[in-house]
């Protein structure tokens, strides 16, 4: 048996490498051998942090029975959802029609064609509780395929067409006023009153509402004081919970008791990337915001200066294999064990999310190493992951690439991450890089439909050959979808360069998700706060100093404001802005020899401010909220 998982960038897979199981990798290859075999087709999701994978590969991808099996009635691939995560969210999509209980790992089982006739998730080696065993279920698939043939295909047709119907979101209207009062009043009636956080047990951080509250009470508006409070409240209860790591500062996945107590301990990189955004926002929450940030230097940070995908909840504790144990520990305890293995696989999209938090909360609280980290991480992706013609690389391990398609969240999320670092340093190299990585993306959507963004290059090839290839993925639960991550950096270039097209085209991509936002609130965090920054009207700061720790730029970093942008630059910075065709900063020179402020409303500035006090004042006026 060939050992096709050993090469893999994917830890995941290489877990899976010694199995007795004939594993392929995503790819058109398995579906050619099980057409030519005339067998269906085992797709196996997971991921390297998830416990159910690792338990059902123990007790069921292990057996040799089990697996010769398998191996003799079935071609079997295993997928990584981060590495692949449009294959994941296409077959989440068509295993809705088989299971109400999607999760991980999510076993479908598929025609040749790649059309899903069977899914489920967790299946244990005997009968449990009124599950069947995993080999019960593939005794029913075998015997389904071999013996009621017409009945499946036209079960997987029936499936693939309705995924097909579906095409994109239908278009609506951005929120309203009364629309907003409605979403407030619906994720303040989700919070548990009791012990913080929103529903009961399992209890996620759900951190882009999170974000979402804080850009709602950073508009100033009648909502500003709810939204804050809830989400205060919230990230003070997270806080204080066992789902923050006392010792390492980071955050755990979620937690399986409604009290926050029994975490799941995987720790995420996205997770921790969007808390450190949050806690750096509020007025407590700087010293948490110094643990998560220290988390992803000290643990996550790999090779390079990129930060690692995540941290597996098991460790080897006196030789066997236990969950959280490590966790448990305290410091002293934890130097006398190897720490749980990390997921070192880097993600492009997810450090996107790293690189613009560490950028942005180095910038407002004056913390220069962050900003470095941030510029480290960005400087790796640019000479590794961003190829000559411009697309991107989803993954890589080290020296090896994946072959897997860069999708949409990671051109948003860079570009993303890139503009906030391009404004803490005020280097317009990578506010360039971002441009072009949203230009290839609007370019790529011209002609296709409503979405406006779409992945340069097109999606992954298999899923598009099999008509399987979702046009827009609106899941956004734990964090941003490609499309609102797109578009906030759309709208973040148009409050730099005065182009009404990336307005439009941010506006635009919104209008698809708005509907489903206004209904499920608690699911498009991510989205509703774009939206709220479309919904203001554009502000922007300029300071140009240049001379280091100007007292303007103190008052610059404290102002909050939804839907604008703050920057700090030298003169020459703001040249080289300027002449990059970012036209926020022409013009923009220091007055007197003295640091200047430019405070603009849709690009018509006040008079130039050299004093602090004034400079507070008229932000204060300008309205929004004053940072920690």
């Amino acid at each position: 048996m060939v050992n096709r998982l050993a090469g893999a960038v994917s830890p995941y897979l290489r877990s899976h490498a010694d199995n007795p199981v004939d594993w392929y990798e995503w790819g058109a290859e398995p579906f050619a051998a099980a057409a030519q075999r005339n067998v269906p087709v085992l797709v196996s999701i997971g991921y390297s942090t998830c416990h159910w994978c690792h338990v059902m590969a123990r007790e069921s991808f292990s057996d040799p029975v089990l697996a010769a099996y398998l191996n003799e009635n079935f071609v079997a691939i295993k997928v990584d959802r981060e590495e692949h995560p449009d294959v994941d969210s296409s077959y989440l999509a068509a295993a809705g029609a088989f299971t109400g209980q999607l999760g991980w790992p999510l076993n479908v089982f598929v025609t040749p064609e790649g059309k899903a006739f069977f899914a489920g998730t967790y299946w244990p080696p005997a009968p449990l509780q009124g599950h069947p065993a995993f080999r019960q279920v593939l005794d029913a698939v075998a015997a389904a395929w071999a013996d009621r043939r017409d009945e499946v295909e036209s079960n997987a047709a029936a499936v693939a067409n309705a995924l097909a119907a579906q095409g994109e979101p239908a278009a609506g209207m951005l929120p309203s006023e009364e629309d907003w009062v409605r979403i407030i009043g619906e994720l303040s009636g989700h919070e548990d009153p009791e012990f913080g956080g929103f529903g009961g047990a399992p209890k996620f951080p759900v951190t882009p509402v999170l974000l979402f509250l804080l850009d709602r009470a950073a508009t100033g508006g009648p909502l500003s004081a709810d939204a804050a409070a809830l989400a205060e409240r919230t990230l003070a209860a997270m806080a204080a919970s066992e789902l923050r790591d006392p010792v390492e500062g980071g955050f755990f996945r979620y937690s399986t008791m409604r009290n926050w107590t029994d975490p799941h301990y995987e720790r995420m990189l996205y997770d921790n990337a969007m808390l450190l955004d949050a806690y750096a926002r509020i007025s407590d929450g700087l010293s948490i915001a110094e643990g998560i940030a220290g988390f992803l230097e000290k643990v996550l940070r790999v090779d390079g200066g990129v930060f690692a995908s995540a941290q597996d909840s098991e460790s080897i504790i006196d030789g066997k294999r236990v969950e959280g144990a490590y966790y448990r520990m305290d410091a002293a305890a934890r130097a006398e064990h190897a720490p749980p293995a990390l997921d070192a696989k880097v993600l492009t999209g997810w450090n996107g999310l790293a690189i613009g938090a560490l950028a942005e909360a180095g910038f407002r609280h004056g913390r220069k190493r962050w900003v470095a980290l941030a510029r480290e991480a960005a400087e790796y992706l640019l000479e590794h992951h961003f190829r000559l013609d411009g697309s991107l690389v989803r993954a890589s391990i080290g020296d090896i690439v994946s072959t897997a398609k860069a999708t949409l969240e990671d051109y948003g999320m860079f570009a993303a991450g890139l503009l906030r670092l391009a404004l803490a340093t005020g280097e317009v190299g990578y506010a360039a890089r971002a441009r072009e990585l949203v230009d290839a993306s609007l370019s790529a959507g011209r002609g296709a439909g409503g979405a406006v963004f779409r992945v340069p290059g097109g999606a992954d090839p298999v899923l598009q050959s099999q008509g399987l290839a979702l046009a827009v993925d609106p899941s956004e639960g734990a964090y941003p979808s490609g499309l609102s991550a797109m578009a906030g950096a759309a709208h973040t270039l148009y409050l730099l360069t005065g182009d009404a097209g990336y307005l439009r085209a941010s506006a635009t991509a919104m209008q698809l998700f708005a509907p489903l936002a206004v209904r499920r609130p608690i699911s498009f965090g991510a989205s509703l706060g774009v939206m709220t920054r479309l919904a203001q009207p554009a502000a922007q700061l300029v300071i140009v100093a240049d001379e280091a720790g100007s007292p303007l730029a103190s008052v610059a970093h404290r102002w909050e404001r939804a839907g604008s942008v703050t920057a700090t630059v030298t003169s020459e910075q703001g040249r080289a802005f300027a002449s990059a065709g970012f036209e926020l900063f022409e013009g923009r020179v220091v007055q007197g020899g003295r640091p200047t402020a430019y405070l603009c409303r849709d690009f018509v500035c006040r008079l130039p401010l050299t004093d602090p006090e004034e400079l507070a004042a008229s932000l204060r006026d300008d309205g929004g909220a004053s940072g920690p």
